[in-house]
């Protein structure tokens, strides 16, 4: 085989795989009556500083810890952080936004946030986090589910790969 069937077998196996990463990494997931298009988290993990100099993710670290006077402060701001980017087909009435998740030292339990929003945008951000006493005592989040629900209907919903 030559050097250039190679290098174009090469490029053709790196095409595939890019392909691939990409579609497994779209997380748009469209239901009966919504559609969630991202499921945004940021980590913010105690004693660890990115060793980087790119400004974006020093910032978001910045970001999170913004305000925090104490060392309890800062303490409390651990934890994980998760942004929602949904759609509701129907905008009438009211819709419930509820997180649901497992955390590493609380064994099967699951628990659960919920948010409840009136005006329906047609392009909505609902915020979640697991900081502070809860983080620090059962641990760092395994696995998610979210879903958006209209009464007893479920509009849309979503989870980690872990979820069962």
């Amino acid at each position: 085989m030559t050097t250039e069937k190679r290098t174009y077998c090469l490029r053709l196996g790196c095409l595939a795989i890019l392909a691939f990463a990409l579609s497994a990494c779209s997380s748009a997931v469209e239901g009966p009556g919504g559609k969630i298009s991202k499921v945004k988290y940021y980590h913010l993990m105690p004693f660890f500083s990115p060793n980087t100099q790119n400004v974006a993710i020093l910032f978001e670290r910045q970001h999170y810890i913004y305000g925090a006077v104490t060392k309890k402060d800062i303490v409390d701001r651990f934890g994980h952080y998760y942004a929602v980017f949904w759609k509701a087909d129907d905008r009438t009435g009211p819709v419930t936004v509820r997180f649901e998740y497992q955390q590493a030292k609380s064994g099967l339990s699951k628990r659960v946030q919920e948010v409840v929003v009136d005006k329906i945008n047609r392009s909505n951000i609902s915020k979640f986090e697991v900081v502070g006493p809860e983080y620090q005592k059962s641990g760092r989040v395994i696995a998610w589910r979210v879903s958006i629900l209209r009464g007893k209907e479920e509009l849309v919903s979503q989870q980690s790969a872990l979820w069962n």
